[in-house]
């Protein structure tokens, strides 16, 4: 699996849905801290759970978190939390999502707040 991300500052870049083997990419790319916007089964059956990820990230070496938002709405305690995240977890931070999208938005929001 080639891990694809989008950088959207110095110290947070987003993606896609990722997988647990995923993480020992994102560990050895660099990044040290992973957060998860996708709710467990959004997706259906098949969408790696939120356990599962935070199993295959810590054995990477990644701190790991699961902030669970709606695609189409972030409330204002989500980009309050997603803010505490980016300013709390070590750097470089993954967020990801179904596409990136959410989790990019979540990340402009949380900026305007800083």
């Amino acid at each position: 699996m080639t891990l694809t991300v989008h950088r959207v500052s110095e110290s947070v870049s987003v993606a896609g849905q990722l997988a647990p083997e995923s993480m020992a990419e994102a560990a050895a790319a660099g990044f040290r801290s992973v957060i998860n916007n996708r709710p467990d089964f959004e997706g259906g059956p098949t969408q790696p759970t939120s356990a599962s990820m935070e199993t295959a990230a810590r054995a990477a070496g990644l701190e790991y978190s699961f902030l669970p938002v709606a695609g189409n709405f972030q409330s204002e305690a989500e980009i309050a939390r997603f803010l505490e995240l980016m300013r709390s977890m070590p750097s470089p931070v993954l967020a990801f999502c179904r596409s990136g999208a959410r989790s990019a938005r979540l990340f402009q929001a949380a900026s305007s707040q800083a």
